[in-house]
């Protein structure tokens, strides 16, 4: 076995050592989520965790480590009789984020439990980590299906295994730790709450911090066992610690101001549920016995609050996590009055509302954690409804359009192909609901809930022969296959006799999540009438749905005289939303170069991950402006996408008493759907054709198409005289 960092090397970090002290004295706290840049040394804090945790005594023999005070008394291993016991040290477990739910929580030999009527388990992830610590790392990426697992399993204390009427129940408590990279997607909502403390990570900007940093890490690797050697005075000291503060924890009181104080911070930060409560009340208490004291203080509180809630706050994927502090001192003043009924709860003392100075620890760092030169402060967090500020969320009202302008360039656009003038970013409408919009045809790709496909999960459709281990059982289908050969096989009485070439699998459909492009038209004419902040409200509620859905997302956006990649295909919602936010307008409409570059980054996707089917969601009026024939390359660039399969769907942003229908035409050439902004809203009337298979829509843009060809025909001629 390799030597672990130890923990107290690590270098600054200070809200995260305390978290994971904070569980390791009081494991229901609930877990940490780490948040945080690629290269913070998140993983190896968490696995130094560890060794400082004290010894689990376990049943001897029992692979469910079973407590020998109070054994589970429905472990799969027996009923446990009073006996010997045996001390071993606390487990880390590491779940794969591409592992197989059979791993996670078990097999089950199928094939066993129906030939010979036994259960032949094999015990996985969640036995393993009992009594212990469940690490995930990378715990966004995490496969839908094990997130569920999870969810149950840290919901009830408890994992169950059913195949085909055949049950195992076994006992699952462990302390859940995850790390995330935020710029690779966000966590569910129901996952993301069971964490019961959440810290951001960021790699300190201090020199004198980095270079320790970097000279412990290099003589670690020169020498792990050495290094372990050197801190091993530290490291038993931090254990002896922790210990203490786990027999000092059933005598600390919360007392009622306390918990005044806690529920009102919980009431004023608007958290859903109770659990905030708890996990707050919870974490006071572990930091007082952590800091040696008996009464939870009003700094307690405080920092229970700074790692409890940020994480708790979030209402949709594009918030940022985070805790208004001025707010949250505000509430802690008003809240912690006397009590009616005399509670003697000490009055802070020190100018920031702790006795021991503004961090509140008695060591001068948050909860005993002394603080490190060049450690950078935590970022107070923007209020809500404060404008970026390079956004104006002022718009101008929009006027209607004149019938001539609907027959030339928009003004302010340049004659000549350069970028032109830019425009600043205008901020996005509210977003809305949307219609889904699926990929024709069944796929195969990773699970979500967008489009059709065989996945592991799902409504069974039929059976097929097992293709390498065996998965789902088709009990019928496997019946159906060994009943002819029953009596040549020797069978004369009950019971079935199976052998391997009976057993059949079920086939399974459910959905998946595909790779969203979007190509958003940046160009003069989608500013030119004040359209820019309606579309950027589509896309984003394009984006939250995606979200939803589990989808990969891109962007592409043109204008000027070129296209450009805003956002490489990514899993992180937040980004693509910061990017959207940001985007500016104006300069000429190259729909050519826009639709392009969106087949060079589908080709490069398709080489990455062939399973994952792509969905083109392109974002314009129609307009193609510069260089010669701008249209008919605009085309000639949808019939390349058309021809390798893409599914499409373009959102018709053309605005106006008069117009020209160019966004169904695009459609037609893309083979998918043209959809107008009213069209896109799931509350809307209009009719949608759901999914994107080429159809006209009933009352949409493309309907009107042939009407308008002749405006169409003299806005090229135009185009091309400008150019």
């Amino acid at each position: 076995m390799s030597t672990r960092y130890p923990f107290t090397a690590v270098v600054g970090m200070d809200d995260l050592r305390l978290a994971l002290l904070l569980n390791a004295v009081s494991p229901a706290v609930g877990g940490v989520l780490v948040r945080g840049e690629k290269g913070t040394a998140k993983s190896t804090a968490v696995r130094a965790l560890a060794d400082l945790m004290p010894e689990v005594p376990v049943v001897a023999g029992c692979r469910f480590s079973c407590d020998p005070l109070s054994p589970d008394p429905q472990c799969p291993d027996g009923r446990h009789d009073a006996g010997p016991a045996e001390s071993r040290p606390a487990r880390m477990v590491e779940l794969p984020v591409g592992a197989s739910e059979d791993r996670l929580v078990g097999a089950l030999d199928i094939e066993r439990a129906l030939a010979e009527g036994v259960k032949a388990f094999e015990p996985g992830l969640l036995a393993a980590a009992h009594r212990g610590i469940l690490y995930v790392d990378e715990v966004n990426l995490l496969h839908d299906h094990l997130v569920d697992v999870l969810l149950d399993a840290a919901a009830m204390g408890a994992s169950y295994v059913e195949r085909e009427g055949v049950s195992v129940r076994h006992a699952a408590r462990f302390l859940l730790v995850g790390t995330m990279n935020p710029e690779e997607g966000e966590l569910r909502p129901q996952l993301l709450d069971r964490f019961g403390l959440t810290v951001e990570v960021a790699a300190s900007r201090d020199p004198e911090q980095r270079v320790a940093v970097v000279r412990r890490r290099l003589a670690y690797d020169d020498d792990p066992a050495g290094f372990a050697a050197r801190w091993a005075t530290e490291e038993q000291e931090l254990r002896e610690r922790i210990a203490r503060a786990r027999e000092l924890l059933s005598s600390v009181t919360l007392g009622d101001t306390a918990l005044r104080q806690i529920a009102a911070t919980c009431a004023a930060f608007e958290v859903d549920g109770m659990r905030a409560d708890i996990v707050m009340a919870r974490t006071a208490t572990a930091l007082a016995a952590w800091a040696g004291r008996t009464e939870v203080l009003p700094e307690d509180v405080r920092q229970a609050a700074l790692l409890a809630l940020p994480h708790r706050r979030r209402r949709n994927p594009f918030d940022a996590p985070g805790l208004d502090e001025d707010k949250l001192d505000q509430v802690l003043e008003e809240s912690g009055g006397q009590d009616p009924e005399g509670d003697d709860d000490p009055e802070p003392e020190g100018p920031d509302g702790g006795p021991d100075g503004p961090d509140g620890g008695p060591d001068g760092g948050p909860g005993g954690l002394p603080p490190q030169d060049g450690e950078p402060q935590r970022p107070r967090e923007q209020p809500a409804d404060a404008p970026h500020p390079d956004v104006p969320r002022q718009q101008e009202p929009e006027r209607p359009a004149r019938p001539e302008e609907s027959e030339r360039e928009p003004a302010g656009e340049p004659a000549a192909s350069g970028p032109g003038p830019e425009q600043a970013a205008v901020g996005a409408t509210e977003p809305f609901r949307t219609r889904r919009l699926d990929v024709p045809g069944l796929g195969e790709g990773a699970d979500g809930r967008r489009s059709r496909a065989r996945t592991a999960h799902g409504r069974t459709t039929g059976a097929r022969r097992p293709q390498g281990a065996l998965g789902k059982l088709h009990l019928a289908a496997t019946v159906q296959a060994a009943a002819p050969h029953q009596w040549s096989r020797g069978r004369r009485g009950p019971g079935l006799v199976l052998r391997r070439d009976d057993l059949r699998e079920a086939v399974r459909e459910g959905r998946e999540g595909n790779l969203v492009l979007f190509v958003v038209d940046a160009s003069g004419s989608m500013a030119a009438r004040k359209r820019m902040g309606a579309v950027k409200g589509a896309v984003l509620s394009l984006l939250l749905d995606a979200y939803q859905r589990r989808d990969k997302i891109g962007m592409v956006t043109f204008r000027g005289s070129g296209a450009e990649l805003a956002l490489p295909p990514t899993s992180s919602v937040e980004a693509g939303a910061a990017r959207l936010e940001q985007l500016p307008t104006g300069g000429r409409t190259p729909l050519s170069e826009g639709l392009l570059r969106a087949h060079e980054v589908l080709r490069v996707e398709r080489m990455r991950d062939p399973s994952r089917r792509p969905l083109l969601v392109v974002v314009t009026d129609g307009r193609a402006t510069g260089g010669p024939e701008p249209l008919g390359r605009a085309h000639r660039a949808a019939r390349l996408l058309a021809a390798g399969g893409t599914a499409s769907v373009v959102v018709d942003c053309e605005a106006g008493p008069v117009r020209l229908g160019l966004a169904g035409e695009l459609a037609r050439e893309l083979g998918g759907t043209a959809v107008t902004l009213d069209e896109l809203r799931a509350d809307s009337v209009s009719a949608l054709v759901r999914t994107v298979q080429g159809k006209p829509v009933r009352g949409g843009s493309a309907d009107r198409d042939g009407a308008r060809l002749d405006r169409h025909n003299r806005l090229d001629r135009h185009n091309r005289k400008a150019a």
